[in-house]
């Protein structure tokens, strides 16, 4: 029998985010894995070759196949989030070039949040410096399941293998420390082309993958029906037509798990129950529907339901709660400071809080916990206390990336201050279970 998993081709997906510091050479380590897997169409690299060319370079700028916005190519510099879709035989990717400026960290929580793995890329002169524990402690908060460690310009060090074991060790301890399950290091040069897509002979020392087999053979388990069912209901259709007078359906995207038809469902926060009469997804009435398929439901009983209730299954439904206790990465200029009333957004559904209590911030050089800062500012790590004005159906976010994260917005002009990730902290890290989803956030 087919599982639900085969049918969605899965695991021939791979979503991955690049990550680095400044100049460590993330959009060219891009451009070369496009180029070299023949994955750039004709006219965009005979573009690239005459940008390249009037600025006095003899080879192609590869970097310049994913700096597409014109500040990045006049700086130099990636700012934006930058997706690109490839495909070799093996496997199809959705990749995240995220910026490596400190500034823009906020982007690598968004590139990361739907990624099974990350590349985080180090210059190997300067080894493993603050953004680079910066960005493993994003990745092992999103709990991202692997991380790639490639330490880039391996050329510039007379690929010295002892520069690269330096490295690879510095950082491998830290990622467990922080609780990351995979790591794989990997030396090359993304401008020579070393062991991006094939073996380099100057590193005859390197016996293991290149990026690429590594990213067309690392397991890939983000099945999400495999997780209790959420529905966040984004819709309420009531047409009120001579041909449907009494049509009530809620509309809105599975989040995770499986849902049919004839079961028990509670409705949150209200707690009130029912049973699924019937499914519409695509125009026809089916028996069961699977994340991350978006599908109306009928139910049985006339409830009031509105956009940002949550549907579940009542064997597996969540808690409700008003007290939310979680991780969060700060992502605005503006402090996030104890006693600030804040805007909670949740799946489909946004209410009013206010912060109780910073606890404490992470310090990314030894991993300790900063005792009460008072405030978060830009790019911080910290555990905050938050106290809503109506119940939410939180899932711990070890359990669902997707239902266990939230954000925390300005109620005055709708700026993301942070990305929360409910019950989270670096001192309960696990693996992420097989099974969870891989939705996240865009802000």
């Amino acid at each position: 029998m087919t599982s639900t998993t085969e049918q969605l081709s899965a695991t021939t997906l791979l979503r991955f985010a690049t990550a680095g510091s400044v100049d460590d050479g993330k959009s060219t380590l891009v451009g070369r894995l496009l180029h070299d897997s023949k994955s750039v169409l004709e006219d965009q690299l005979e573009a690239v070759e005459r940008v390249s060319a009037d600025r006095g370079q003899d080879a192609p700028d590869l970097a310049l196949l994913t700096d597409g916005l014109r500040a990045e190519r006049e700086q130099g510099i990636t700012i934006d989030v930058a997706y690109r879709y490839f495909a070799t035989a093996r496997r199809r990717f959705i990749l995240a070039d995220t910026p490596g400026h400190v500034q823009y960290t906020r982007n690598m929580v968004t590139g990361a949040s739907t990624a099974e793995l990350a590349v985080v890329l180090v210059d190997a002169r300067n080894g493993v410096v603050e953004q680079t524990r910066r960005h493993a402690a994003v990745a092992a908060l999103l709990r991202v399941p692997h991380v790639v460690l490639a330490v880039n310009k391996m050329d510039l060090v007379g690929y010295e293998e002892s520069v690269f074991a330096a490295i690879a060790d510095e950082f491998t301890t830290y990622a467990s420390e922080l609780g990351v399950p995979e790591i794989t290091a990997i030396p090359i040069s993304a401008l020579a082309g070393d062991n991006v897509v094939e073996p380099s002979a100057n590193m005859d020392w390197y016996g293991g993958p290149t990026v690429l087999e590594h990213l067309e053979t690392v397991p890939v388990s983000h099945d999400l029906t495999a997780c209790p069912a959420r529905f966040p209901v984004q819709y309420v259709i009531r047409p009120q037509t001579a041909e449907h007078p009494d049509y009530r359906g809620y509309a809105g995207q599975i989040a995770s798990g499986v849902l049919r038809v004839g079961e028990a469902v509670t409705v949150l926060p209200s707690g009130r129950t029912s049973v699924i009469e019937g499914i519409d997804a695509l125009g026809e009435s089916v028996d069961i529907a699977w994340a991350p398929q978006s599908v109306t439901l009928r139910l049985a009983d006339d409830i009031d339901i509105s956009r940002g209730d949550l549907i579940a299954p009542t064997a597996t439904a969540p808690a409700t709660t008003q007290d939310v206790e979680a991780t969060v990465c700060h992502v605005a200029d503006q402090p996030l400071t104890v006693g600030a009333r804040v805007l909670l957004k949740h799946t489909t559904r946004t209410v009013k809080a206010i912060v109780k209590e910073i606890p404490s911030k992470l310090t990314l050089d030894d991993l300790s916990q900063h005792p009460d800062p008072g405030q978060l500012v830009a790019n911080d790590i910290g555990r905050v206390v938050v106290r809503t004005a109506e119940p939410l159906a939180l899932d711990a976010y070890a359990d669902s990336r997707r239902t266990g994260s939230f954000l925390l917005i300005d109620p005055a002009d709708g700026t993301t201050l942070a990305a929360g990730m409910a019950g989270e902290s670096f001192a309960s890290q696990a693996p992420r279970a097989a099974g969870q989803d891989d939705e996240g956030w865009d802000f």
